[in-house]
């Protein structure tokens, strides 16, 4: 296996005439069926996303013209606005890794999910009365949301399950309605480059959490983020590493 730095020098090197030759070949256009923003069954919807896209999300306005929109705002579970929104409104800790204890999951794990509502779906998704979706957030969404079903197989990057699209097996494709619809090739081209990025982007973050890394060792009830920035409480707030300090996390 090639290291990370190799891996990401491979993304980084990426055609984007290649990878959009790939997406043109069996087309996509989104449908707005919410699949890919909705949980499913005892699934909960789990999307990377990094800290930079955390506290753009933190910010962002939300779309009042988005399908939907209405019903979200001003619910106690989906996202506050804009002015009252903190961290946990829009992040959670990646559950892999973590552990059932009496208090609600403890442990360390790595990176953080998009926050989730009572049914598992993103906070960020909504449903007008004909069932038509969207993101009312629409405009900063994170990486894996601008490229999906796409991804790029390098070591390193979020591989979903899916088919091989082209010969080499790099650009795969996850299940989705919106797959084999008619793409231009400029849109083709722009979620091409966006694919790039992404694939560039996660093997940065995935070397600077390798290089932050330190075991944090949370005590009972407690769980610990690390991510690029290092390790951090579940409310985003860098964990205490001085001396004296301890190991000290938000309670669940």
């Amino acid at each position: 296996m090639q290291s990370l730095e190799a891996e990401l020098e491979a993304a980084r090197e990426l055609s984007v005439d290649d990878l959009a030759d790939a997406i043109e070949s069996i087309g996509f256009e989104c449908t707005r069926c919410g699949a890919c923003c909705t949980g499913h069954g005892d699934d909960e919807h789990t999307a990377t996303v990094f800290p930079d896209e955390v506290r753009r999300l933190e910010d962002a306005a939300v779309d009042a013209d988005s399908p939907g929109a209405a019903a979200t705002i001003g619910k106690t579970d989906l996202v506050p606005p804009a002015d009252d929104r903190e961290w946990r409104d829009v992040a959670r800790p990646m559950p892999y890794g973590l552990s059932e204890g009496d208090d609600g999951l403890e442990g360390e794990t790595f990176e953080w999910a998009l926050q989730t509502d009572g049914c598992g779906d993103c906070v960020f998704y909504a449903e007008d009365d004909d069932g038509t979706g969207a993101c009312v957030a629409h405009e900063d969404r994170p990486l894996i949301c601008r490229t999906y079903p796409f991804s790029v197989a390098l070591a390193g990057t979020s591989q979903p399950m899916g088919e091989a699209v082209d010969e080499e097996g790099v650009v795969r494709a996850h299940e989705c309605e919106g797959l084999g619809r008619d793409i231009s090739r400029e849109d083709a081209a722009a979620l091409a480059r966006t694919l790039k990025e992404r694939a560039v982007r996660e093997l940065e973050e995935a070397i600077a959490v390798r290089d932050e890394y330190e075991p944090a060792n949370p005590d009972p009830g407690e769980v610990v983020v690390h991510d690029s920035e290092g390790a951090k409480r579940i409310d985003g707030t860098p964990l205490e590493t001085e001396a004296g300090a301890g190991s000290e996390t938000d309670r669940r």
